[in-house]
């Protein structure tokens, strides 16, 4: 073991900053946030974060130290056991790796001492020293380049070869304190040491309301505790994940307050507070994120700058980032307060932001995805328990098990349930996974609820196509209704234009025809029950023969027996009724799901109707065809007036066999 004498040098033993760092996933991720930070312009939040690393790149020395000896030791007595476990652990270092080397040490022929991983912890040993001088030259310029001076010197000097060997004179000179004015890695070591436990007795630090603040001000206190106070009223949203530590300083004439936000590098954010402004500085490696974020304070009279695109070199994401400012003028101390609050609510919302808007985008539009995320953002669900529980796989699986035929692999919601409802359905997803997990429910519950939800989705959309019947039945009655127009107009002797009522029931038939092939488009490829489309399908052969009917109307003569007028209104009311008994019924339907037993009375007692209507139909059909058979009529007079009432009876017999169908319908849809 190497025995290092503080007292010899004055050495002071102060609490170090370690829990003021912003990242606690890593040295590298620490260092890169702090260059993104000085790339902001922000350098005074970047000195406890560099003394911080250089203490703890102290500690990893010297453990590597203790181990390089230990190696040399063993490879001098192979009996020797060392146990640096505890000294390992606590520098951050893997013991295991560590006790292999030592244990795995030996001579070589030639003297020099042999062990696996050698070279790489001789690298190790300069490398922790280095990151020593770099700290101590975040706070003292000159003296840290002095540092580096004399750790090229002592590289130059010893000269240490590459590989897993090295000769044990140098470990004495890697490790020893020189008794003569000859520097030494130990001695540097030591003196670097001393210059960062100054420099850590300047970061003087304490908290307020979970922030780690250096120097302030008693009036700085109010606007920590107002950005605290919302970054805690959202941080529980994030759940397992990393993330929200945030420091503040007074330098000069402003509050400065830094947030890391997440894991990301680049992801930072500081805020300025000076007497006439609050000042947002933003930088995000996504583009897309960085505009969410601003649009996430409408409500507030930021100006923002545009977005600056940026590079540094070591950044994971490409070296490139965005950075956009924003400026907040203060009108008073309450309006402050309550933008640094929401500005501290909103941060826990850009966590995994783009990974959740990856997954949404697979259900629905990229735009639409956004437009989600911002309502969970503003509504203070957010997304992070959403990928908490599994995200698009606890999705996925929450659809297979609620519509396997209906939805098919890969294929997006907005194409199944529509636009809205697909983003209403991906709302209810976001908020139904926080509540399950702020409230402790299962999982197995909290996929009950979203297949429950997507369930009543899917009948909607089910509802969505029998509004297509109820729009044929409109259509339909609108022919018939003009058919009766004529048999009145026959009946008063008046002026009658034939023909438009001839064009104008073609029109309606191409019409419903389009109609009725999109619709049993959609039927097939949503997998809906075959019932709606055999309302779709009687409906429009009901419209095919009322088409027909008006086509005859227009030849029956305009001095026409009252008698024959008199059946064939009848016939034609009759039809009538049955176009708004199949409106009203199929609209009744629509709301049996919802478990409206008085909607399902209602579209039964309409199922009814029409099956009597077709008796009344087929009583006026017979009664034209009695008079024309048993009178004496002209041959065009006979056969315009009996294709007439055929043709609305066969419409009639289409209008039955709808109730059939809607009577199918509401019994299956009971029966669930």
């Amino acid at each position: 073991m190497i025995v290092y004498d503080s007292s010899a040098n004055d050495l002071t033993q102060i609490r170090r900053p370690a829990d003021v760092l912003w990242c606690s996933n890593g040295g590298s991720v620490r260092h890169m946030k702090s260059e993104i930070i000085q790339e902001l312009g922000q350098t005074d939040l970047v000195l406890p974060t560099r003394v911080g690393e250089g203490l703890r790149a102290n500690d990893r020395v010297k453990a590597r130290l203790s181990v390089l000896q230990a190696a040399a030791c063993r490879a001098r007595q192979p009996g020797t056991n060392f146990n640096l476990a505890e000294e390992c652990r606590a520098a951050g270092i893997d013991p295991g790796a560590m006790e292999m080397l030592v244990n795995q040490a030996s001579l070589a022929s030639d003297g020099r001492i042999v062990a696996p991983g050698l070279g790489t912890l001789r690298a190790a040993i300069w490398d922790d020293v280095a990151t020593m001088a770099d700290a101590v030259k975040a706070g003292d310029a000159t003296r840290g380049e002095r540092a580096f001076g004399r750790l090229t010197a002592l590289q130059r000097s010893l000269s240490l070869e590459p590989g897993d060997s090295i000769d044990p004179a140098q470990i004495a000179r890697l490790t020893a304190v020189s008794g003569t004015d000859a520097d030494s890695l130990h001695r540097l070591v030591m003196d670097l040491h001393k210059m960062l436990n100054e420099l850590a007795a300047r970061c003087a630090e304490t908290t307020i309301a979970g922030a780690h603040v250096y120097g302030l001000l008693p009036e700085d206190c109010p606007a920590v505790e107002a950005f605290m106070r919302g970054v805690n009223s959202t941080s529980k949203l994030k759940f397992d994940h990393p993330g929200l530590a945030t420091t503040a300083a007074r330098t000069a004439d402003r509050l400065t307050i830094q947030n890391d936000i997440g894991e990301t590098d680049a992801h930072v954010v500081v805020i300025s507070v000076a007497a006439d402004a609050v000042t947002v500085t933003y930088s995000d490696v996504h583009l897309a994120r960085a505009k969410f974020f601003t649009a996430l304070f409408k409500s507030f009279l930021v100006e923002w700058s545009g977005l600056e695109r940026k590079s540094v070199s070591g950044l994971a994401e490409g070296g490139v980032f965005y950075l956009i400012t924003g400026r907040y003028p203060i009108v008073d101390v309450a309006s402050r307060d309550r933008f640094l609050e929401a500005l501290g609510a909103s941060l826990v919302f850009l966590i995994d932001w783009n990974k959740a808007r990856k997954v949404l985008r697979n259900w629905v539009p990229k735009a639409d995805a956004v437009q989600i995320l911002d309502w969970a953002a503003r509504h203070r669900f957010g997304h992070r328990g959403f990928l908490e529980l599994g995200g698009g796989e606890f999705l996925a699986a929450a659809v297979r098990h609620a519509a396997p035929n209906r939805i098919g692999f890969g294929e997006r919601l907005d194409r199944v349930l529509g636009r809205d409802a697909a983003v209403d359905f991906l709302k209810t997803v976001l908020r139904v996974s926080v509540e399950a997990l702020l409230q402790g429910s299962s999982v197995r519950l909290a996929r009950d609820r979203i297949e429950a939800e997507l369930v009543r989705h899917l009948e909607s959309v089910d509802t969505t196509l029998l509004a297509v019947a109820i729009r044929q039945a409109g259509l339909a009655r609108e022919i018939a209704v003009g058919i009766g127009d004529l048999l009145a107009g026959r009946r008063k002797k008046s002026a009658f234009d034939v023909a438009a009522l001839a064009g104008k029931a073609r029109r309606i038939e191409t019409k419903a025809d389009r109609i009725a092939m999109e619709a049993r488009s959609e039927i097939v490829r949503l997998n809906v029950d075959r019932s709606v489309k055999r309302l779709i399908d009687q409906m429009e052969d009901a419209i095919d023969e009322l088409e027909q009917a008006a086509f005859f109307a227009q030849l029956i003569p305009e001095n026409l027996a009252l008698e024959l007028i008199d059946s064939l209104s009848e016939l034609c009311a009759a039809v009538v009724s049955g176009t708004e008994a199949a409106a009203a019924g199929t609209a009744a339907a629509a709301d049996v799901p919802q478990g409206h037993r008085v909607d399902a009375e209602d579209a039964l007692a309409s199922v009814n109707r029409l099956l009597d209507i077709e008796h009344v139909a087929d009583d006026a059909e017979r009664k034209v065809t009695t008079t024309i058979l048993t009178r004496e009529t002209d041959l065009k007079t006979a056969m315009s007036v009996i294709e007439l009432a055929r043709a609305l009876e066969r419409a009639s017999d289409r209008l039955a066999g709808f109730g059939h169908a809607l009577h199918e319908h509401v019994l299956a849809d009971l029966a669930m």
